[in-house]
C-alpha cells in the first residue's frame, strides 16, 4: 500500500472517532497537508497521502501536527498508533491546550447550572453557622400560635 485516503487514515490513527467525523473535518477545511501549518493546503476527504507527509488537524483551540510513518489498512489499537504516526505538534500548541483545560474549571460563571459538591457543602456550612450564631430557629412550630384568638383573624364584610 503506497497511498491512502486522508479521511480513512485519520480514522485509523484514532484522530477522529468515526470516519464520517474525519470526512466532515476535511470538508470544513480543518485538515491540511504541508510542511508547516502556514503553507499547508486544505484537502478534501478523498486526497491520498503517503509516508512522510505532514498532516495538520485543527481541533479548536489547538492545531495538531502528525507525520505519517506508515499506512494502515484498518483502524488500529491505541498502542499501535505510535508505530504508524509521529505527533509533531509544537509545544506552544500543547501548552495552549493545558491553559484551556485549567480555565474551563476556573471560569465557570457563578449561578449557572447546579451548584457543585463543593459549593453545596459551603452553602450548608454557611446556613449552619448562621443558624448557630444568630439564634435563628429554622424549625417553625405551629403550636406556638395556639393561644391566638381566631376572631382576630376574621375579615370584616
Amino acid at each position: 500500500m503506497n497511498d491512502q485516503r486522508i479521511d480513512k487514515w485519520l480514522w485509523a490513527m484514532r484522530v477522529f472517532k468515526t470516519r464520517t467525523v474525519a470526512t466532515d473535518a476535511c470538508k470544513k477545511g480543518r485538515v491540511t497537508v504541508g510542511q508547516d501549518a502556514g503553507s499547508a493546503v486544505i484537502v478534501k476527504p478523498s486526497r491520498t497521502i503517503k509516508v512522510g507527509d505532514i498532516i495538520h488537524v485543527r481541533k479548536s483551540p489547538v492545531t495538531y501536527s502528525f507525520r505519517v510513518k506508515a499506512l494502515a489498512p484498518n483502524r488500529l489499537g491505541a498502542r499501535l498508533v505510535p508505530d504508524y504516526m509521529e505527533n509533531i505538534t509544537p509545544k506552544s500548541q500543547l501548552d495552549l491546550l493545558d491553559i484551556v483545560k485549567i480555565s474551563g474549571f476556573v471560569d465557570r460563571r457563578k449561578g449557572l447550572g447546579r451548584p457543585t459538591k463543593r459549593e453545596g457543602r459551603e452553602l450548608a456550612r454557611f446556613t449552619d453557622e448562621m443558624a448557630g450564631d444568630s439564634g435563628w430557629d429554622f424549625d417553625f412550630d405551629f403550636e406556638d400560635f395556639d393561644d391566638v384568638d381566631d376572631s382576630d383573624l376574621e375579615m370584616d364584610d
